[in-house]
């Protein structure tokens, strides 16, 4: 998966839509992070838990060689409502239910999970599977019409998290801390409240997610500690006149912990 230069930079895509409308990309997704996964020790990566493609609630964002034949990194929004519960209340609803109640009033205005965050080892240090998905998944959002968003983050991406505007919520585990996905690593539960002001975020993130809303398809040199890297963002989502979020509201329900289980599949992968 050899990446294209052009004046000493890399050159991606960076590509948003909806899963159900780009099956094979969804396989590619999934294929890219598999491998990365494997490749860390995580080797309980099964089809089962790959449902999310099917999901009609589920936006995709994808890293890609500008033909698509080579996958370096994505992300996903699920929009809670949709087929399956968000990957936050599988994860820590066995071990605080209280989760699922605090996604439910969340739901009632149009909320959402960013997850699934990866990137390849060919493009680590780019930024790739840290910033610039991170600000493309919340440009996004008010396309789908959600007001909010939910994260599970690891220690290492807290302050990334807080720097696009997200919050610590405490009501939920140990102050807001869960052992996810298993017992010797931490995860925190994050909210941004308001994804169209960004209150809480910096400057420079909210003025850089700002400008990605203004221009959905539009390329930028973007700058991570003196590297540089050319993305062609496709962030204008095709087919929404077929997305009801109303329905998709109508559809949440207050979750349970039956047959809650950690899908290791939505670690971030930096």
């Amino acid at each position: 998966m050899a990446l294209i230069f052009k004046d000493d930079r890399p050159v991606v895509r960076l590509r948003a839509f909806r899963a159900i409308d780009d099956p094979k990309t969804c396989e590619r997704f999934i294929e890219g992070h598999a491998h990365v996964l494997t490749a860390i020790g995580v080797q309980k990566v099964t089809s089962s838990k790959n449902d999310w493609m099917y999901n009609p609630a589920a936006f995709v964002l994808i890293v890609e060689s500008l033909d698509g034949e080579n996958v370096y990194g994505g992300a996903r929004i699920h929009v809670a409502g949709g087929s399956q519960p968000l990957p936050i209340e599988q994860a820590t609803g066995n071990m605080d239910p209280k989760i699922y109640d605090l996604v439910w009033g969340y739901a009632q205005e149009g909320t959402g999970e960013g997850c699934g965050l990866w990137n390849s080892r060919e493009i680590a240090g780019y930024g790739i599977g840290s910033i610039f998905l991170t600000r493309a998944a919340i440009a996004i959002a008010p396309q789908i019409g959600i007001k909010s968003l939910f994260a599970l983050c690891a220690p290492y991406t807290i302050n990334l998290t807080k720097s696009v505007g997200y919050r610590m919520e405490t009501s939920v585990g140990n102050n807001g801390t869960f052992y996810y996905p298993k017992l010797d690593l931490l995860a925190t539960t994050m909210i941004l409240d308001d994804v169209s002001n960004l209150q809480l975020a910096s400057d420079e993130d909210r003025n850089a997610i700002h400008a990605l809303r203004s221009h959905g398809d539009v390329v930028r040199i973007e700058v991570l500690r003196n590297k540089e890297i050319e993305i062609q963002y496709k962030l204008q989502l095709d087919n929404m006149d077929k997305w009801d979020l109303k329905s998709i509201i109508a559809n949440s329900k207050k979750g349970s912990n039956e047959g809650a289980q950690i899908n290791e599949n939505d670690i971030p992968i930096l």
